[in-house]
């Protein structure tokens, strides 16, 4: 180990697929690895709206010939070329999604014991069933968390508390010096994610339509309920305005425009992006890394699916929005101190030197 907590050696990262929103983290984690990365990852199912990239700049992309079987609960996949790639790069250590979906991890990880080398999962959490979730992680070194809620999952598991970490989940770096921000009148409110139905943005626009103070609306994405949304946008609240999908400077120049950010259905990484750019939030309770992001000082965290809650939240929002730039800047604070890139390297590199030294 470096005195920076670097990773002396080869480290491979196995993925389902490879978001966009990921390169700039697994870069970095690359440029701390001395011996270099190799990331595995392969195509999305038909119809999964994932942006996915092609290539890294640091770390070298090695393509999953992913095979997706059956689908919703039932939902397998069979990585069919995972030996040749991790025979072919030979790795002192190996991190894993831990998932027992994905059929092929299981031969990758007998590999790396066969070698004597440690094999860390990545996840959000425990899943339902318990007790298959107990044999299968068992067969980890060490487990990375996404959210101190998942993290406390895995122990209440059963599995050694020495051994579980966490990195917060970020796609954006530590965010650049706060400037003022004078709040539109009426407030402009945005949202941006893929446009699925667990993104319940249909509730945004019900909450939206039940304000006294009706804000501009931006809805910044692409997916198969876009249209469904427009024409119930066109009934409800005409000033919903739909986007479409933004990357880059757009999408930049829409956050740094926007007073306040709403997700009001599960998942988002755009909640920190959003964070970042100094705004306040409102978000939907999910899968435990709300909690990491969202507090009192920055925001406010409803239950999923709860249209009185979301409304009573945009409403206090909207009515007070001289609070706004305030919470921005402690949404801008939690980015910078606890929840970003650099503190996920961070705690990667922490449990794979940690499992290399057991």
């Amino acid at each position: 180990m470096t005195d920076h907590g670097d990773f002396e050696g080869r480290l491979a990262l196995q993925q389902r697929v490879l978001p966009s929103y990921r390169v700039a983290f697994f870069d970095l984690l690359a440029s701390r690895c001395a011996e270099g990365l190799s990331l595995y990852a392969g195509k999305p199912r038909n119809g999964e709206a994932i942006q996915t990239a092609k290539s890294l700049n640091e770390a070298e992309l090695w393509p999953a010939r992913n095979l997706h079987l059956l689908g919703g609960p039932l939902y397998l996949c069979l990585q069919r070329d995972i030996m040749e790639w991790i025979q072919s790069w030979d790795p002192h250590a190996l991190i894993i999604e831990a998932n027992p979906r994905y059929l092929s991890s299981g031969r990758a990880i007998d590999w790396m014991r066969a070698k004597g080398r440690p094999v860390i999962g990545w996840g959000l959490g425990l899943g339902r069933v318990v007790a298959r979730w107990k044999s299968y992680l068992s067969r980890f070194d060490a487990l990375i968390a996404y959210s101190t809620q998942g993290a406390e999952g895995y122990r209440s598991a059963g599995f050694p508390a020495e051994r579980v970490f966490t990195a917060p989940n970020a796609m954006t770096g530590s965010p650049p010096e706060l400037h003022a921000r004078k709040i539109s009148s009426p407030p402009q409110v945005l949202f941006v994610g893929r446009l699925q139905e667990r993104k319940r943005v249909d509730l945004l626009l019900k909450a939206c339509r039940a304000q006294r103070v009706e804000p501009r609306l931006w809805i910044v994405g692409d997916g198969p309920a876009r249209r469904r949304l427009e024409r119930m946008a066109a009934r409800e609240y005409p000033r919903a305005e739909f986007t479409g999908a933004q990357h880059g400077e757009e999408l930049e120049g829409i956050f740094r425009q926007s007073d306040l950010f709403v997700l009001p259905g599960t998942g988002g990484l755009a909640v920190q992006q959003a964070m970042a750019h100094s705004l306040p939030v409102i978000v939907a309770e999910a899968d435990g890394s709300q909690r990491d992001l969202v507090g009192a000082d920055n925001g406010w965290l409803v239950p999923p699916g709860d249209l009185d809650a979301l409304t009573g939240a945009l409403r206090s929002a909207l009515e007070n929005p001289d609070r706004l730039p305030q919470m921005g800047a402690a949404s801008r604070r939690i980015v910078a101190e606890r929840v970003n890139i650099e503190v996920m390297a961070d705690a990667f590199l922490d449990a794979i030197n940690r499992a290399m030294h057991r």
